[in-house]
Protein backbone atom coordinates (compact mmCIF):
# COMPACT_ATOMS: atom_id res chain seq x y z
CA UNK A 1 0.00 0.00 0.00
CA UNK A 2 2.04 2.74 -1.60
CA UNK A 3 -0.14 6.10 0.40
CA UNK A 4 0.78 3.91 3.88
CA UNK A 5 4.42 3.83 3.19
CA UNK A 6 4.74 7.34 1.93
CA UNK A 7 3.09 8.51 4.99
CA UNK A 8 5.26 6.69 6.91
CA UNK A 9 7.99 8.35 4.84
CA UNK A 10 7.06 11.92 5.28
CA UNK A 11 5.97 11.47 8.81
CA UNK A 12 9.84 9.98 9.63
CA UNK A 13 11.17 12.51 7.32
CA UNK A 14 9.04 15.56 9.90
CA UNK A 15 9.98 13.68 13.14
CA UNK A 16 13.95 13.51 12.32
CA UNK A 17 13.93 17.21 11.46
CA UNK A 18 12.25 17.69 14.38
CA UNK A 19 14.60 15.66 16.87
CA UNK A 20 17.49 17.24 15.29
CA UNK A 21 15.95 21.12 16.26
CA UNK A 22 14.87 19.77 19.52
CA UNK A 23 18.30 17.68 20.40
CA UNK A 24 20.79 19.43 18.46
CA UNK A 25 20.21 23.01 16.82
CA UNK A 26 18.09 24.49 19.81
CA UNK A 27 20.63 23.32 22.72
CA UNK A 28 23.44 24.31 20.77
CA UNK A 29 21.68 27.80 19.57
CA UNK A 30 20.44 28.36 23.85
CA UNK A 31 24.45 27.86 24.35
CA UNK A 32 25.40 31.07 23.17
CA UNK A 33 26.07 33.42 25.72
CA UNK A 34 25.42 35.68 22.81
CA UNK A 35 21.81 36.86 22.61
CA UNK A 36 22.00 38.96 19.76
CA UNK A 37 23.63 35.61 18.09
CA UNK A 38 20.99 33.11 18.79
CA UNK A 39 18.16 35.43 17.72
CA UNK A 40 20.18 35.73 14.51
CA UNK A 41 20.55 32.31 14.23
CA UNK A 42 17.19 31.22 15.23
CA UNK A 43 14.93 33.99 13.04
CA UNK A 44 16.01 32.32 9.24
CA UNK A 45 16.73 29.06 10.54
CA UNK A 46 12.92 29.25 11.92
CA UNK A 47 11.56 30.16 8.04
CA UNK A 48 13.63 27.77 6.31
CA UNK A 49 12.37 25.18 8.80
CA UNK A 50 8.65 26.16 8.96
CA UNK A 51 8.29 25.57 5.54
CA UNK A 52 9.79 22.34 5.15
CA UNK A 53 8.47 21.09 8.50
CA UNK A 54 4.99 22.44 7.48
CA UNK A 55 4.63 20.62 4.14
CA UNK A 56 6.03 17.45 5.32
CA UNK A 57 3.20 17.33 8.27
CA UNK A 58 0.32 17.82 5.89
CA UNK A 59 1.47 15.42 3.35
CA UNK A 60 2.28 12.91 5.69
CA UNK A 61 -0.68 13.28 7.38
CA UNK A 62 -3.00 13.22 4.10
CA UNK A 63 -1.21 10.02 2.91
CA UNK A 64 -2.15 8.74 6.22
CA UNK A 65 -5.64 8.91 5.96
CA UNK A 66 -5.64 8.08 2.45
CA UNK A 67 -3.85 4.71 3.76
CA UNK A 68 -6.18 4.34 6.79
CA UNK A 69 -9.47 4.82 4.01
CA UNK A 70 -8.04 2.59 1.70
CA UNK A 71 -7.16 -0.16 4.33
CA UNK A 72 -9.51 0.73 7.33
CA UNK A 73 -6.47 -0.05 9.46
CA UNK A 74 -7.13 2.44 12.84
CA UNK A 75 -3.12 2.44 12.78
CA UNK A 76 -2.87 4.84 10.04
CA UNK A 77 -5.62 6.80 10.98
CA UNK A 78 -4.25 7.31 14.82
CA UNK A 79 -1.00 8.69 12.77
CA UNK A 80 -2.68 10.83 10.40
CA UNK A 81 -4.31 12.26 13.41
CA UNK A 82 -1.10 12.65 15.11
CA UNK A 83 0.78 14.00 12.10
CA UNK A 84 -1.58 16.14 11.50
CA UNK A 85 -1.73 17.87 15.66
CA UNK A 86 1.54 19.54 14.53
CA UNK A 87 -0.12 22.01 12.57
CA UNK A 88 -2.77 23.45 15.12
CA UNK A 89 -0.27 23.35 17.98
CA UNK A 90 1.42 25.76 15.95
CA UNK A 91 -1.39 28.14 14.57
CA UNK A 92 -2.58 28.17 18.04
CA UNK A 93 0.23 27.73 20.70
CA UNK A 94 3.03 28.21 18.98
CA UNK A 95 2.47 31.05 16.37
CA UNK A 96 2.27 34.00 19.14
CA UNK A 97 5.78 32.99 20.25
CA UNK A 98 7.34 32.71 16.66
CA UNK A 99 5.99 36.51 15.81
CA UNK A 100 7.07 37.90 19.21
CA UNK A 101 10.80 36.08 18.24
CA UNK A 102 10.20 37.54 15.05
CA UNK A 103 9.35 40.80 15.64
CA UNK A 104 12.83 41.43 17.83
CA UNK A 105 15.24 42.66 16.05
CA UNK A 106 18.88 40.71 16.83
CA UNK A 107 20.72 43.85 17.82
CA UNK A 108 17.63 44.36 20.50
CA UNK A 109 17.90 40.39 21.88
CA UNK A 110 18.50 40.38 25.55
CA UNK A 111 17.04 38.44 28.36
CA UNK A 112 13.24 38.65 26.60
CA UNK A 113 14.25 37.02 23.84
CA UNK A 114 15.95 34.19 25.29
CA UNK A 115 13.01 33.71 27.44
CA UNK A 116 10.94 33.70 24.76
CA UNK A 117 13.62 30.85 22.56
CA UNK A 118 13.77 29.03 25.72
CA UNK A 119 9.81 28.52 26.11
CA UNK A 120 10.10 28.11 21.94
CA UNK A 121 12.00 25.33 22.42
CA UNK A 122 9.89 23.25 24.83
CA UNK A 123 6.58 24.10 22.38
CA UNK A 124 8.69 22.77 20.00
CA UNK A 125 9.43 19.30 21.80
CA UNK A 126 5.61 18.78 21.69
CA UNK A 127 5.95 18.43 17.83
CA UNK A 128 8.54 16.41 17.84
CA UNK A 129 6.63 13.96 20.49
CA UNK A 130 3.95 14.09 17.64
CA UNK A 131 5.91 13.43 15.21
CA UNK A 132 7.58 10.62 17.40
CA UNK A 133 3.99 9.27 17.69
CA UNK A 134 2.72 9.40 14.77
CA UNK A 135 5.86 7.69 13.01
CA UNK A 136 5.31 4.90 15.26
CA UNK A 137 1.97 4.18 14.32
CA UNK A 138 2.31 4.56 11.03
CA UNK A 139 5.39 2.05 10.89
CA UNK A 140 3.19 -0.33 13.13
CA UNK A 141 0.60 0.30 10.83
CA UNK A 142 2.96 -0.45 7.87
CA UNK A 143 4.32 -3.80 9.48
CA UNK A 144 1.26 -5.24 10.36
CA UNK A 145 -2.06 -6.91 8.35
CA UNK A 146 -3.66 -4.42 6.32
CA UNK A 147 -0.38 -2.04 6.35
CA UNK A 148 1.16 -4.49 4.19
CA UNK A 149 -1.41 -5.55 1.78
CA UNK A 150 -1.24 -3.44 -1.81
Amino acid sequence: MIAGFLAFLLSALFTGAALYVSLVEQPARMSLDDHAAALAQWQPSYRRGAAMQATLAALAAVLAILAWWQTKDLLFAAGGVLQALPWPWTLVVILPTNKALLAIEPARAGARSQVLMEKWGRLHAVRTILGCLATACLLAACLTGAGGQA
